[in-house]
């Protein structure tokens, strides 16, 4: 089995295009500036703290998201590169906690914390599936 050292880092880069922005969220008459969008900025850090987890992996498992704690600070413009930085801190049982950072050219977008699982892909699949009823 791999251990994971804490400081462990992984990075995800984006450009920030039309479906990534707040408007393009917008329903029913509902109004969002055009600029990097909430749900997208944690995504990106979902995504680098996936990265810190794949060397940990077997066949049929995957990482998944538990908990998401952050602060988005600044407004960020389409066009622009977003970089977002997970450091692993820790682990807590099964849980694997980070420090996630997002920055773009400008400075600090995002801070906070994220929380993750390594999880076998079909067990996963049969709780959703039995949640639904079927």
């Amino acid at each position: 089995m791999t251990l994971l050292a804490p400081g462990a880092t992984g990075e995800f880069i984006d450009t920030v295009r039309a479906e990534h922005l707040a408007s393009a969220l917008a329903a029913s008459g509902e109004a969002y500036p055009p600029v990097l969008s909430t749900t997208r900025t944690i995504a990106l850090c979902e995504l680098a703290a996936g990265r810190v987890l794949q060397p940990l992996l077997q066949p049929g498992e995957l990482s998944v998201g538990v908990e998401v704690n952050v602060r988005h600070s600044a407004a960020t413009l389409p066009g622009s590169t977003v970089t977002a930085t997970a450091t692993f801190k820790e682990q807590q049982g099964k849980l694997y906690l980070f420090e996630v950072v997002v920055r773009d050219q400008a400075g600090e977008v995002m801070r906070g914390t994220h929380t993750r699982a390594i999880v076998e892909v079909e067990r996963l699949l049969a709780s959703a599936r039995k949640r639904r009823g079927g």
